[in-house]
């Protein structure tokens, strides 16, 4: 089948272009409240193409602000709740799906107060006509290095790594440059550059799609020559392929094992599983490439055969810790809102999660990168999160802290950027701008426009 290659829809994307591509909490594993990320209640639920749900307020607390000073959000009224806006959201859902030729969409919102929308749109799967639903999973791909940062910083709270130590000594088979530190993996300020990208590797995964790759097999395609670390900043799968080695290492047992004690089973996030490794939580979807139609616009092809792990095996098990979970778009959401609302870190970590954004930025970091953590600008606001990309598979996640807001938009197909979407149905949200008295009525200078932000 004749389809665009695996690197130019795999994780690897999400980190070029405007917002695209792509604990120890001082409590022992498994002792974080469920009720701290609670949203709608539950859902596997499989609400059909077309439905909404807004669940009532809880009583869980809200994350604390992740603003960070000089932060140019302006200043929110009041946000409706999904009482008020859950046709309108679906409206326009349906509507922006149509227009972008996304084949599905699953979305989550959150309110810090508790409440919740989900929302469905278009297909799951093509050939049968399967409706998407708020209970399709998918493949999260580079979301999944939130929950790796995750774990990893949690064995920094607990003495067992330390953020500025040499990786090499813990993973001698890699034989690693001794500059490299468990900071510059987590930022992306190794050197090490992409094995997704390395010449071969698309063809090796294509071959045998049902292969299950080792992280030594996804290491061979490493390139030798490496920036010198600390230096620079270069979104590679790479830092967290070895990150996940790292928490076996130090742990004794394998990262999926402690993202699901650490983090899935204490948050109650019943519908994200590690693929290849867990069984399906949910249905998931058919991954497809968007290929040019001969009049205009696009013609959905499905990326490989029917198969368990999305968009397939061997691309998803040479992730490895960069990008193996799968999930809902509402346990994606909730697990954001935990994860960068601070109810998974100390206050201490979370700040240096959040400061390293500072770092990057003076790397001239294409999206400003914290530790596991993207920073961008969201309808106006600022916006921690992450993006995520598989051939056939394209997400997005964020946390809007001025709003109180969190919004995931999962869609089984890479052309288009999820954060149109996502964009779109905030400004269902956000007060109406109030219209300025005119320069002529006001005798004022016209001022200067400012551009709407991407």
């Amino acid at each position: 089948m004749a389809v665009v290659g695996i690197v130019l829809a795999l994780l690897v994307a999400e980190a070029w272009g405007p917002l695209a591509a792509g604990s120890a909490t001082g409590q022992p594993p498994g002792s974080l409240p469920a009720a701290a990320v609670s949203g709608a209640p539950g859902p596997s639920g499989t609400h059909a193409v077309g439905s909404s749900s807004g669940a009532g307020a809880s009583s869980s607390p809200a994350p604390s602000s992740t603003a960070q000073p000089g932060s140019a959000s302006p200043t929110p009224s009041v946000i409706p709740g999904p009482a008020l806006v859950a046709a309108q959201l679906q409206g326009t859902l349906d509507r922006i799906r149509t227009q972008l030729s996304i084949p599905g969409v699953s979305v989550a919102i959150l309110w810090n107060d508790g409440q919740s929308w989900v929302g469905a749109s278009g297909l799951r799967t093509i050939a049968s006509a399967d409706p998407m639903t708020t209970g399709s999973a998918f493949a999260l791909a580079s979301i999944s290095k939130t929950f790796t940062a995750a774990v990893v910083l949690q064995l920094v709270e607990e003495g067992k790594l330390a953020l500025d130590q040499s990786v090499a000594p813990l993973l001698p088979q890699y034989k690693l440059d001794p500059r490299i530190t468990v900071r510059m993996l987590l930022d992306h300020t190794s050197g090490l550059p992409d094995f997704f990208l390395a010449p071969g590797i698309d063809a090796a995964l294509r071959a045998k799609p049902n292969a299950t790759w080792t992280a030594m097999q996804a290491w061979a395609y490493v390139p030798k020559k490496h920036a010198v670390p600390g230096k620079s900043w270069y979104y590679s799968n790479t830092n967290y392929l070895l990150l996940g080695e790292l928490v076996s290492a130090v742990t004794g047992r394998p990262l999926a094992q402690e993202v699901r004690t650490r983090l899935l089973d204490p948050l109650g996030l019943t519908t994200v599983y590690y693929q290849a490794v867990e069984a399906p939580k949910e249905a998931g979807v058919t991954a497809y490439a968007l290929l040019p139609a001969a009049g205009g616009g696009y013609r959905p092809t499905a990326v490989a055969a029917k198969s368990v792990v999305m968009p397939f095996r061997s691309v998803v098990t040479a992730a490895g810790g960069a990008g193996s979970l799968a999930g809902t778009a509402l346990d994606v959401a909730r697990w954001m809102r935990a994860w960068a609302g601070g109810l998974v870190l100390d206050p201490a970590m979370q700040a240096q999660m959040l400061a390293d954004v500072a770092r990057t930025v003076k790397l001239h970091a294409s999206i400003p990168y914290g530790l596991g953590i993207q920073r961008v600008t969201l309808a106006g606001y600022t916006a921690y999160g992450h993006s995520g990309r598989y051939i056939g598979i394209r997400n997005v996640v964020r946390y809007l802290p001025d709003l109180g807001i969190t919004i995931s938009v999962l869609t089984n197909q890479s052309a288009i950027d999820p954060t149109r979407v996502a964009t779109t149905l905030l400004k269902v949200l956000l007060p109406k701008p109030t219209p300025s008295p005119s320069p002529a009525a006001s005798g004022a200078p016209s001022p200067a426009l400012a551009p709407s932000p991407s």
